[in-house]
């Protein structure tokens, strides 16, 4: 790979992990709790709480699709950085995690939580949804974190 290549494909990577941690964020920091308050902003419950839950798992379904996607270019991206020994243990670290917790999300946790809305509202009451919903939400800050750790590595490097 030209080393200009390889300097735009650096440049795509840390403007798409900025963009992810970005939407990650915004989605359970902003998205969620209006979603989950609608009636705050409507003066009184226009949808049940099962069905601002069913809006809240498209939403973080979508988000799932760009997270795949990340997961594969980063290991990718990092595999030739590591093929050219520009790799540190601590990066590959975060991207151990990254991969781990990126794929749990989108593979499993939301697959899983759709099955379950799909039987109704009554198993989304269920302590099986409420454990399998409070992972995915550890799982999530993992990511984020991971996401972070794995931007200021790459940022660190690149501005050197």
């Amino acid at each position: 790979m030209t080393k200009k290549l390889f300097k735009i494909m650096t440049m795509a990577y840390i403007v798409l992990l900025g963009s992810l941690l970005g939407a990650s964020i915004y989605a359970g920091a902003v998205v969620a709790p209006t979603i989950f308050h609608s009636e705050t902003f409507f003066g009184g419950e226009i949808i049940s709480n099962f069905q601002e839950g069913l809006l809240m798992t498209s939403n973080f379904d979508k988000l799932g699709t760009f997270v795949t996607i990340m997961v594969f270019f980063a290991l990718f991206y990092e595999a030739t950085k590591w093929k050219n020994f520009e790799n540190d243990r601590w990066t590959l670290i975060s991207l151990f995690f990254f991969v781990c917790s990126g794929l749990l999300f989108s593979g499993f946790y939301i697959p899983d939580i759709v099955s379950m809305q799909l039987q109704g509202e009554a198993v989304t009451q269920s302590e099986k949804f409420k454990n399998v919903h409070f992972a995915s939400e550890l799982d999530f800050k993992l990511f984020a974190l991971s996401t972070l750790s794995l931007l200021m590595f790459n940022l660190k490097k690149a501005l050197r």
